[in-house]
């Protein structure tokens, strides 16, 4: 009787729309899985057309080029004697459904559709697909011809069904179900399935990797079971970072994890397990046996096929191990650089620049990429030859191996600090000798000329010439002054990103890095079209708590010492005249409030959705030791009065690596007016009442 089980999962770097890259990342990762023995393999979700197609969704070239890829992994001799479980969107009599293909030597098993659908925060899922609710219903689904050539099959079955292979029953889920309160691993474990499998599009956010660890080993923690869960990874064209961590549970404990950020684009689990450890689990849960037997059974597709071997008895299974979660600092270090080398390489461009002002922020997103640059000198140390290859592209230099970070960080990285008459020699100082620790090309430039074109102009045509507060001018003179030095940086920073690489005598050009913070794009303290301006930005998802101790992070595993004394700063914009030659203009002066008070104020707006009001009633009790009622209703109207005046500024936001649950990014995930009513005046009302 075989009982030793070899299944693989995956990990794949699928790029939306890229169809005969993601067929050859499958094709790899069937390779991999049959050479170590696996009798299964599962892959992402949507994997063959790439999980961020949007509302390409909606295209019929969407639904007929996945069939295309299909049929050429069916045709495939690297697909026979082996269970292939690949996603893809399919038709079924005019509804488009987000479906697993499941086949076999040329032979479809089953196309299972998702039941539930993600459709919150990042997710629209309901936009394009329909959820199947025909609960433990089969249809006949009526092949294309293109697969019917291949198969010889006219219809196969289509709907809520489980596989019954020669040694053991496999059910599906996808990504959203294992989350759902009704999962349905928990009907299908009661109906006897002993290998669940779940294909996931599922990003990253900082500190949630242990939820989804957790969710898996607790789906057989109750009811036994072997569980195998596969995820996509990299940036595949949009503001998300999907983390892989593929992973092999059985009986509530993991047996072997995947990595969550890696530059892999290929990464396969393989795993040996025996289905007696399942049954004698099992045996002895009395509750769990007496619901399955009044469980409703559901359809069940026979293949004359088997995950194990008839002779298994000296085959060695994998054992239990631990989970290793990275830190948020590591976490913060990894993420947005792995996705910074996607969004390079897969742009074709030749580097980045970065306006590196020697604060916090822009020194967080050098620190990043010098991270990144970290990265692919260790995948080539490790004999990744894409990453080789693809180095070697952006440098153009075919011959070229990286080895040094500081070295190669030289050569794609360009920063620049841009001084102006308000910018002290401290700040200029802190850059140029970051600039010199990470090994990018450091320029130093002056802004001040082309300021005072800019405000010459004003004043030829007007008569009138604008002045900083200190020197006797209205606020709105004083701010008019600051946004002319912040946009001036903007267009600057494009011109250098454009033609630096072509003083230098190299080709290509530079993608321009931005480093808003999400606190500060929440509360609106930016000026709109400057340097938060650019291409992509890094660190638009999380909060200057977090990039501290990022900062305090890289100090100590890079030995950036440079950081130390840019952690020691005030944060500060610098474009407000300065006092005796020092900085009298701070962030958190001229917000109004400080850092950790905005981080609180947007998981409350975001996360708790708290409007004035309710915020305000939390308020009054997580503060109650440090203000009084009537300071806290000061701070929450403050709050939503900048938010709302500022909130037009979230609509030409930079696109951000998203990493916080309270992001305001208003592209998709969260989703509000950008004209209010910033007097708020019922909300505001209904606060006085309870302060009184």
């Amino acid at each position: 009787m075989g009982r030793a089980v070899t299944v693989a999962t995956c990990a794949l770097n699928q790029w939306a729309l890229d169809f005969e890259g993601n067929l050859e990342r499958i094709s790899r990762s069937i390779d991999i899985a049959k050479s170590q023995g696996a009798r299964y393999r599962l892959g992402p979700e949507l994997e063959i057309c790439g999980y961020g197609c949007s509302d390409h969704y909606y295209e019929s070239d969407t639904l007929l080029h996945s069939f295309q890829v299909l049929a050429k992994l069916l045709e495939s001799p690297a697909t026979q004697d082996i269970i292939c479980d690949v996603g893809m969107p399919v038709l079924h009599r005019n509804v488009r459904y987000n479906c697993r293909v499941i086949f076999l030597n040329k032979k479809i098993l089953l196309i299972r559709p998702k039941i539930s659908l993600a459709n919150a925060g990042n997710y629209r899922e309901l936009r394009w697909f329909t959820p199947w609710n025909k609960a433990r219903h089969v249809e006949e689904y009526f092949l294309p011809r293109i697969i019917q050539e291949v198969t010889g099959q006219e219809t196969v079955p289509f709907g809520d069904a489980v596989l019954a292979t020669k040694d053991t029953c496999l059910g599906a889920e996808i990504c959203e179900e294992l989350w759902a309160p009704n999962s349905p691993h928990i009907e299908m474990g009661l109906d006897g399935v002993e290998v669940f499998t779940n294909s996931s599009g599922s990003h990253h956010v900082l500190r949630k990797a242990h939820t989804r660890v957790d969710l898996v080993n607790s789906a057989t923690a109750k009811n036994g079971g072997i569980y195998i869960l596969a995820n996509q990874k990299g940036c595949d064209g949009d503001r998300l970072y999907y983390d892989g961590c593929a992973m092999i549970s059985m009986n509530g404990e993991t047996v072997a994890q995947g990595s969550q950020f890696s530059l892999d684009d290929v990464e396969v689990l393989v795993a040996t397990l025996d289905l007696e450890d399942v049954r004698s689990y099992r045996a002895e849960i009395s509750s769990r046996n007496l619901a399955a037997s009044k469980v409703n059974p559901y359809p069940r597709v026979k293949v004359n096929f088997a995950l194990s071997c008839s002779d298994d008895v000296a085959v060695p299974t994998c054992m239990p191990i631990q989970w290793r979660h990275h830190s948020p600092e590591e976490e913060i270090s990894l993420g947005p650089a792995c996705w910074l080398w996607d969004y390079l390489r897969r742009s074709k461009q030749a580097g980045f620049l970065l306006p590196l002002s020697g604060g916090i922020d822009s020194s967080s997103t050098a620190c990043i990429v010098y991270s990144m640059c970290h990265q692919v000198c260790l995948a080539v140390k490790n004999g990744n030859t894409d990453v080789l290859a693809d180095t070697r592209k952006i440098v153009n230099d075919e011959t070229y191996v990286p080895e040094d970070p500081r070295e190669f960080c030289k050569r794609i990285f360009t920063t620049c600090y841009m001084a102006s008459e308000n910018s002290s020699q401290d700040t200029c100082n802190r850059a140029k000798l970051l600039a010199e620790q990470i090994g990018s090309y450091h320029i130093n430039l002056n802004i001040d000329v082309a300021v005072k074109a800019i405000v010459g102009i004003f004043s030829m045509v007007t008569g009138q010439t604008p002045r900083f507060s200190v020197y006797g001018g209205s606020s709105r003179e004083n701010l008019a002054l600051q946004n002319v030095q912040a946009r001036v940086r903007m267009v600057l920073a494009y011109l250098f990103a454009q033609l630096t690489l072509w003083t230098r005598g190299m080709p290509g050009g530079l993608l321009v890095l931005g480093s808003a913070n999400v606190d500060e794009s929440l509360r609106g303290y930016l000026t709109k079209y400057d340097c938060s301006s650019a291409d992509i930005n890094p660190i638009g998802g999380i909060s200057k708590t977090d990039l501290k101790n990022f900062i305090q992070y890289c100090i100590e595993n890079f030995q950036l010492t440079a950081l130390r004394s840019i952690m020691s700063a005030p944060p500060t914009a610098e474009l407000e005249p300065l006092v005796d030659g020092q900085v009298a203009q701070t962030d958190e002066a001229d917000m109004g409030m400080t850092y950790a008070e905005l981080s609180i104020f947007g998981k409350l707006r975001k996360i708790a959705k708290a409007g004035p009001y309710s915020m305000f009633c939390k308020l009054i009790n997580m503060w109650k030791e440090i203000c009084t009622p009537r300071e806290v209703a000061s701070k929450v109207k403050h709050f939503f009065r900048m938010y709302s005046i500022n909130r037009h500024k979230m609509t030409t936001l930079t696109p951000s690596y998203h990493a916080e649950n309270y992001s305001p990014d208003d592209n998709r995930f969260d989703l509000r007016p950008f004209l209010y009513n910033t007097t708020w005046s019922w909300q505001f009302r209904c606060i006085d009442k309870q302060v009184n």
